[in-house]
């Protein structure tokens, strides 16, 4: 990593700052904040009283049903016994349980675990649904009830349609219906309510759907997985949003939503509204049992009108964090969103390059994905060529002219900084050579890089692919196992990172004598060595296959190099400036106010020292 890398790395650094700054609400947005807030605050304690049945049903560790007996006198459960009946296609697989008529069981089958188990998104000991609500002055869950079983399927479209109904009295009851089309990764549910009027409470404005999930770990690293897995939910009228990943969060949505998401690194869960939801209130906490990551609740009141037959339409997805699949099933609702492509300044470049790119690679290199993120590597170096050229021919520019600087700073010392500096700029504007360079080709890759950083992580198309030693690009490769843990490094060894690091190392070695030498790199020298460990710490437990790309860009960018010193003639390309120098000087606007600015700090000084004296 040379100067004109870590320069670029601090004016991006800079850049994120000022964005940061710029992009704070205005007095009169946070007054608006802060009214809504309050707004939410008043309506979250209206709810919390009928939520709380619901979310205690959740928050104890086992998930117990409630065993109160406040509704065994509303609903018939005479003849009804407790079972399950599975709606299945090619894949997923839904349990659903008669206690609650609720899915308690669901299964991802093109996909396993880690450890090469069934994938299993929710368990029936590890997941809560249902409804709550007042009936005849008792206090209802459904989940401790029990719903009647109907199976039917659609010939006309080969859907698989399970209805569960909670019956009141004859002609009097609410159904869940749930239906699976072939081949999809999505579930139609519907809530309807059948003459239950003057069963449901007379004064109830609403029914407080609960959902929630112990979310399980599924891929090698717990630590990492824990990083992109909670609760997702995409506003209406704006932008995706996601609750903290590091700490115990809860929160009432007082704007309306369309969908929420409890989202694992390449998985989600999602129940999406016909239309949206209201004053939603979703809680996730860190998961204390081996084995799981988050606890994922939410509480979504329905508006409920009294009228003799009420519906709620709503779907659910149980799939995989696809961006091609989730933009299949979700383009127009944000549904791609949930694969984090990074900030809005990169994702872009993963949206409208690296993910078509990475398809069309996938879709003709049948699965070797070594040899596709090295084809991918290859593309985007030679795609970036012409400004890795630009770059070292900037470079060689400024140390050719190396002697020529060394003689002004003689002629001038530092305490006529002013004058040694318009001698600098008169060399360089004579010799046609830009200081800057060098510089902004590689801010200009920056941005690329930083997105493929995004990219590797998330793609489930690495996910338990290998290659070469690594057996899951997705996760980090493990050539060793320590007897002990490393602070921040972790117990195991990763190759990929180790030939990264190295290659990192012997690039700087091969640019530090393309550099001009000066006090101010030699100072930088040890900043530029420490890179490479401090990447060596922190990627040593991300994805292989992104340890694989950064080791095979620098590879590819040492034989560019190498290449290009082959092609520069240092002594040629002074010839080459000398020839400019005789040629007349146009001046840019830039360089016009440039001199300009330091005609006016000039004459400041001037006067500053007349006043002086």
């Amino acid at each position: 990593m040379d100067k004109n890398t870590i320069v670029g790395l601090i004016l991006i650094f800079l850049i994120m700052i000022g964005f940061s700054y710029l992009s704070q609400p205005t007095e009169e947005q946070k007054r608006e904040i802060r009214l809504r807030d309050s707004i939410v605050q008043i309506e979250a304690q209206r709810m919390q009283q009928a939520a709380k049945q619901g979310e205690a049903a959740f928050n104890s560790a086992n998930h117990d049903s409630l065993k109160t007996t406040a509704g065994e006198n509303i609903f018939s459960q005479d003849s009804l016994t407790e079972k399950e009946v599975t709606l299945e296609n090619d894949k997923i697989k839904l349990h659903i349980n008669t206690r609650g008529g609720r899915i308690a069981y669901v299964e991802l089958k093109e996909y396993r675990t880690h450890d090469s188990l069934p994938l299993v998104l929710w368990s029936p000991e590890k997941s809560t649904f249902g409804l709550n609500f007042y009936a005849r002055n008792k206090q209802v869950n459904t989940e401790e009830f029990l719903f009647a079983p109907e199976n039917a399927i659609n010939e006309a479209t080969g859907e698989q349609i399970v209805s569960m109904k909670l019956i009141s009295e004859e002609g009097k009851y609410i159904e869940y219906l749930y239906t699976l089309a072939p081949a999809s990764y999505m579930v139609k549910f519907s809530i309807r309510t059948h003459s239950m009027n003057d069963v449901i409470a007379a004064n109830s404005s609403f029914l407080t759907l609960f959902w929630g999930v112990d979310m399980p770990q599924l891929e090698k690293s717990k630590d990492f997985e824990n990083r992109y897995t909670g609760i997702y939910y995409d506003f209406l009228s704006d932008d995706v949003e996601s609750m903290s990943m590091t700490s115990d969060e809860q929160e009432t949505l007082s704007t309306k939503v369309k969908w929420v998401a409890f989202k694992q690194q390449f998985f989600s869960s999602i129940l999406i509204a016909k239309e949206s939801f209201s004053d939603v209130t979703v809680s996730s906490k860190i998961s204390k049992q081996a084995g799981y990551l988050k606890q994922a609740f939410t509480e979504i009141p329905l508006p409920y009108s009294g009228n003799p037959s009420e519906n709620y339409d709503m779907e659910f997805y149980f799939g995989p964090n696809s961006y091609p699949i989730l933009k299949e099933y979700g383009a127009d609702i944000q549904l791609p969103k949930l694969v984090n492509l990074g900030w809005k300044w990169v994702a872009w470049f993963n949206r409208y390059v690296v993910i078509p790119l990475f398809g069309f690679l996938e879709n003709h290199v049948t699965g070797n994905y070594g040899l596709i993120i090295l084809l991918l590597t290859l593309i985007i170096k030679l795609f970036l060529f012409p400004l890795t050229y630009k770059s070292y021919l900037s470079q060689a520019k400024m140390r050719v002219l190396k002697p020529q600087i060394d003689e002004i700073n003689k002629k001038y010392p530092k305490e006529k900084a002013l004058e040694r500096q318009k001698a600098t700029m008169a060399l360089y504007k004579r010799a046609g050579v830009n200081p800057m360079g060098g510089c902004l080709p590689m801010l200009l890759q920056m941005p690329i890089l930083i997105a493929l950083f995004w990219f590797f992580p998330g793609a489930i198309e690495l996910r338990q692919k290998s290659f070469l030693w690594a057996t899951d690009l997705a996760s980090y490769d493990s050539i060793a196992t320590l007897p002990f843990t490393i602070p921040f490094y972790g117990n195991h060894v990763s190759l990929f990172c180790l030939l990264m690091t190295a290659t990192n190392i012997i690039y700087m070695i091969i640019n530090k004598k393309n550099q001009p030498q000066n006090d101010q790199m030699k100072g930088m020298q040890t900043m530029m060595y420490l890179m490479p460990i401090m990447f060596l710490f922190i990627f040593n437990s991300y994805s292989s296959g992104l340890s694989y790309y950064y080791f095979i860009a620098t590879l590819i960018t040492i034989i560019q190099t190498w290449f290009i010193q082959r092609y520069v003639n240092d002594e040629k390309l002074l010839k080459q400036i000398e020839l400019a120098k005789m040629k007349p000087v146009k001046k840019s606007k830039f360089q016009e106010r440039l001199e300009q600015m330091q005609r006016m700090q000039e004459q400041k000084m001037r006067e500053q020292q007349r006043k002086n004296k």
